[in-house]
């Protein structure tokens, strides 16, 4: 008889929106169990209680982890403490699995990269949508070179609500676009410029227009909205010989292959060297796409990383170049729009 599968032991911190969601995703795993939850608000320990009556309750982090002794966890709590959370987790030795942004300080996300790196610990970021299978469609898409040199990018993640007072709509929803164009073109921005207004609270912008320079002219726009009338979680991608849409709302499919460009051709009647642009239009494809659930995807690749480092996907650099290019974008929008420079890596970067 072969050996009995390992069961990894989890924690969870932090129970407000996506906690339960990560107990139930963990829980259903065969090689994973989760022991025990932390959170401040017993209206919440409650309600994971008569979700998961076996899992271990507390209102401390810290007693959580000495007295349950998870061997990872997950930090789902505000963004403006991941920092210390994640800082003591690691501390503690334990692998540790970050809802995102990692934090909010470049420089506090260099830190726990690099305690994570001293004590071999496993750092991922919960950048959800890189186990998006929409996006993993995409991503295939581009490096086949269906859609030829790649012009532009333009995002939109726009919805009524919900409105958070902690961060602006840059750190709650641009972080998603960011991190899913770095994957696309396995690069980060060299500059970004950005303008937000702040209507509803002060000093935090619901509503901000992105635009990043990626490498090989690549040009990547991103509109945020927690005061839009629609919901939208849709990225346009235009190359030189067709383009593509992600729509994770959409029903028939959430990637379309649009066979579309613009062609030069000579003019007959010009001067030599004279060109005219042709649009060109053809046929609209919806390739097959699985259904699976990301957050369940996530969880997966995480208990994967525990028993395969190498493995890991959206490790703590990656979640480091968000970070940064987090804090360029800001640094922007308090200049009103100037451009600014995306600082390097600290011992290089890993998209």
């Amino acid at each position: 008889m072969g050996s009995e599968q390992r069961r990894w032991r989890i924690g969870v911190i932090g129970c407000g929106e996506w906690g339960p969601n990560h107990v139930r995703n963990f829980a259903a795993l065969p090689n994973a169990e989760v022991v025990a939850v932390a959170d401040l608000r017993p209206e919440r320990l409650a309600r994971i209680h008569a979700m998961a009556p076996g899992v271990a309750l507390f209102q401390n982090a810290a007693e959580m982890m000495d007295t349950a002794k998870p061997e990872a966890v997950v930090v789902a709590t505000p963004t403006r403490t991941h920092y210390e959370v994640v800082r003591q987790a690691l501390l503690a030795g334990v692998h540790v699995l970050c809802e995102k942004p990692l934090c909010i300080a470049p420089e506090e996300a260099d830190a726990l990269v690099t305690l994570a790196d001293e004590r071999h610990l496993r750092l991922m970021v919960g950048h959800v949508f890189l186990f998006n299978a929409g996006i993993h469609k995409l991503k295939a898409l581009i490096d086949a070179g269906e859609l030829g040199r790649l012009y532009y990018f333009f995002s939109r993640r726009t919805n009524l609500g919900p409105i958070r007072s902690d961060v602006n709509a840059v750190l709650d929803l641009a972080s998603h676009d960011i991190s899913i164009y770095n994957y696309l073109l396995n690069a980060v921005p060299t500059e970004v410029s950005a303008v937000g207004r702040a209507f509803l609270q002060p000093n935090i912008q619901d509503v901000c227009v992105l635009t990043l320079q990626y490498p090989g002219d690549v040009l990547a726009s991103i509109h945020v909205s927690w005061l839009d009338p629609k919901k939208v979680r849709e990225i346009t991608v235009v190359g030189e010989t067709r383009m593509a849409i992600w729509d994770d709302l959409a029903t028939l499919g959430p990637v379309m292959l649009f066979d579309k460009g613009v062609t030069k051709t000579r003019r007959e009647y010009a001067d030599f060297g004279e060109f005219q642009l042709l649009a060109r239009e053809g046929d609209v494809t919806v390739p097959r796409v699985p259904r699976d659930e990301p957050l369940r995807m996530q969880a997966r690749a995480f208990i994967e990383a525990l028993d395969a480092p190498d493995r890991i996907r959206s490790d703590g650099r990656v979640g480091a170049d968000v970070v940064r290019i987090l804090a360029a974008i800001n640094e922007s929008i308090a200049q009103n729009g100037t451009p600014v420079n995306v600082d390097r890596p600290r011992g290089g970067s890993r998209v």
